[in-house]
């Protein structure tokens, strides 16, 4: 049987890490698909349980020093570890400021008893390679035992010869000093990097906070609190003002105000009534109502939110690839160009000190975190912000894809329009009757009827509060419409088949109705236009972006709703399973094309396009098709959307640009490159330094986003 689990893992250190963990276990019998994030953590496998489990890949990785948490609940983990680097920093980081400070006055005044000073430095170094620096050398050992090569096999490298030939000349030139400031500047960077990363997380942190902790069920007429992990489908619960309602369900009984904003984005409360859903985690503003629960635990609302914000953020954009392909060859290209400017300056007749640094400045600035981290941090923080406005992002791929679009095709009813027709015009043809007279005739004769343009009929004399009459020989006349005799006068009411009509001409159907005989009034229905369908779509092309309209839907109704929002291109009269065929005939002109839709019939036209934008309001079907999903079916998230995954691209790619430059620049000027030219060299010190920077940089300008304004 295939199984999809989202694992957390413990003991990475840096992007090579979750390269080795990918390719260890890509090659392992039964694993079908793989996906490991290191900003998040987490690996999303899918494998074949008849094959394979999750207990015999853990002791395949914790040979390397991963290990997977399957029954990982929260952040408290995640926190444990943040604590741990929290006290090694508290210790470590003041230490390797006061030797960094003491060997700079060295270097400039010459003033220090260095045989003295050696003997502490041998002590602290001893301290701080094999405490602080215990994740380094657990690298070294891997890489013996195993041929797996990360981050933290360079730095153990590189400050373990530091400290070796220190050992061997403790009379002479030491560099106790490096293995200090470099293991205490890296620690300090991976302490930022983790407090950085926490942040990025925030948005889940957030959503698992909304989620209420009781609930107040009622049984044998009391009330009683019981955890919300008790509830049950089918539980009768009361909500007071001012609390959180604990599951999804349908009101009872009462009504309320409820302030809905964690789940649409929208700030203005929403009015419920006896029949109205309710969504656990919203909160109840006035009025006490009961409710029978619907959803209950990982079915509600909120957990499924919750759920797909996860996977996305763990999902990888398909630009990572080539910074995971980098990362994945990156530490053993590394140490071969440490070893070659260990060698080269040796045989150009430099001394063994000279040799030592440069070979210690590669292994110690060529970190691949920054690179690892450009992506994932940018698309946590992305899907992350997406959720807080309404926007389900569903993978990282959509979030890629979308910042691509040139085309939108939307479905017409559902999506640009209400999907509920109703009463739009009343046209007189005779004198003799007032408008609110035509609706009371046909009111009275169509409150026996059950066909749909009935009820709108009926739904128009209710709101202008017309008392009926009673109809007497009502008779339907199938295909046709209805007739029946009321206030003595004999009522018929069929619809108009008259293309050369103006109302019909703009796509509404229209019903004529006859009093007597005599022909004596027309009503027109129509679906409605979503309210700020015409903003968002002015706005799209003003990005440049085409809209196209897409509907079975005859062409005069298309046409006529599709003037209204200003929307050019129609493509009318389509049978659900052309909808797809439409699509793939859009990318064929090679245009990158995002459908947005909420049927059972648009379900094979978002999966087609590019990017599948489902609507909330629809069906399931459609929503499992589509790889973004816009809570409560608001047609102008779709601006936002797209403005949030251009700026998310925008950040990945800056990011990548100043990773790639780091390293590009960083490790000849370590090799020392520029030596021979300018005597200019690359201090392991500062190579620290500068590792550390680089990733808490690149993470730093991810958090920027979310401060952008999306709109």
């Amino acid at each position: 049987m295939l199984l999809n689990k989202n694992l957390k893992i413990r003991g990475m250190h840096c992007a090579s890490c979750s390269n080795i963990i990918e390719n260890k276990l890509a090659k392992f019998d039964g694993v079908k698909k793989i996906s490991i994030n290191f900003a998040t953590e987490k690996a999303l496998i899918k494998f074949d349980s008849d094959k394979t489990s999750v207990k015999k890949m853990n002791q395949e990785i914790e040979k390397l020093g991963y290990s997977f948490l399957e029954n990982y609940e929260g952040k408290e983990d995640k926190n444990e570890e943040f604590e741990k680097l929290k006290t090694k920093v508290k210790f470590g980081f003041p230490l390797a400021i006061i030797v960094f400070l003491i060997m700079m006055e060295n270097i400039i005044f010459k003033n220090i008893d260095m045989e003295k000073l050696n003997l502490i430095l041998m002590f602290l170094a001893t301290l701080i390679l094999f405490w602080m620096g215990k994740p380094f050398l657990k690298g070294i050992i891997n890489f013996i035992r195993y041929g797996v090569a990360n981050m933290d096999t360079l730095i153990g490298i590189g400050t373990g010869t530091a400290y070796i030939y220190s050992l061997f000349n403790l009379n002479k030139t030491t560099f106790f000093d490096v293995t200090i400031v470099v293991i205490g500047f890296v620690t300090l960077g991976k302490y930022l990097e983790s407090k950085s990363k926490l942040k990025t997380g925030e948005a889940i942190n957030k959503l698992l906070g909304l989620q209420s902790k009781t609930a107040l069920i009622i049984k044998d007429n009391k009330e009683i609190e019981i955890p919300i992990s008790d509830v049950k489908v089918g539980d009768i619960l009361i909500v007071k003002p001012g609390t959180k309602i604990p599951v999804d369900g349908i009101i009872t009984k009462g009504n309320s105000t409820i302030d809905e904003s964690m789940v649409s984005g929208e700030a203005i409360p929403v009015d419920k009534k006896i029949g109205d859903l309710v969504i656990g985690s919203t909160i109840n503003k006035q009025g006490s109502f009961l409710f029978r629960a619907t959803e209950v635990g990982e079915e509600t609302l909120l957990s499924q939110i919750i759920k797909t914000v996860e996977e996305a953020q763990g999902s990888k954009a398909p630009i990572q690839s080539l910074a995971d392909k980098i990362s994945g060859v990156f530490v053993p290209i590394v140490l071969i160009i440490g070893i070659l400017s260990f060698g080269l300056w040796l045989i150009l007749g430099q001394n063994l000190s000279m040799a030592i640094l440069s070979m210690v400045g590669v292994l110690v600035i060529a970190c691949p975190c920054a690179l690892g981290l450009a992506t994932p941090t940018a698309i946590i923080v992305g899907v992350g912000k997406g959720a807080e406005n309404g926007i389900l992002i569903k993978n990282a791929e959509s979030l890629e894809k979308l910042a691509k679009i040139d085309t939108i095709v939307m479905d017409k009813t559902g999506t640009v329009t209400k999907g509920k027709s109703q009463i739009t015009d009343i046209v007189l043809m005779s004198k003799k009757y007032s408008e609110k007279e035509i609706l009371k005739y046909a009111a009275s004769v169509e409150k026996l009827s059950e066909h749909p343009l009935a009820k709108n009929i009926i739904k128009k004399a209710k709101e202008e509060k017309i008392k009926l009459w009673s109809c007497n020989d009502f008779s339907i006349l199938e295909g046709i419409g209805v007739k029946g005799i009321v206030n003595k006068k004999k009522i018929y009411i069929h619809k108009l088949v008259d293309n050369g009509n103006e109302l019909i001409k703009q796509g509404k159907t229209v019903i004529e109705i006859e009093i007597n005989g005599e022909k004596v009034a027309l009503i027109a229905l129509s679906d409605l236009l979503k309210e700020g369908v015409r903003e968002t779509v002015d706005l799209l092309h003003k990005k440049g972006i085409e809209v196209i309209m897409l509907t079975g839907d005859n062409k005069l109704a298309a046409e006529f709703m599709a003037r209204q929002a200003n929307i050019y291109g129609v493509i009318a009269g389509v049978l659900p399973q052309e909808k797809a065929k439409k699509i793939k005939e859009l990318q064929n002109l090679g245009k990158k094309v995002a459908m947005v839709g909420d049927g059972i019939n648009d379900a094979p036209a978002l999966a087609q396009a590019d990017v599948g934008i489902a609507m909330a309001t629809g069906t399931d079907i459609a929503i499992e098709s589509a790889g973004i999903t816009l809570l409560y079916g608001d047609i102008a998230k779709v601006n936002k959307t797209i403005e949030l995954a251009k700026a998310t691209m925008k950040t990945i790619k800056q990011n990548l640009f100043w990773a790639f430059i780091y390293n590009i620049v960083g490790i000849p000027i370590a090799a020392g490159v520029l030596y021979p030219i300018w005597k200019i060299g690359l201090n392991p010190v500062f190579a620290g330094i500068a590792m550390a920077g680089s990733s808490v940089s690149v993470v730093g300008n991810s958090l920027r986003l979310k401060n952008k304004k999306i709109r």
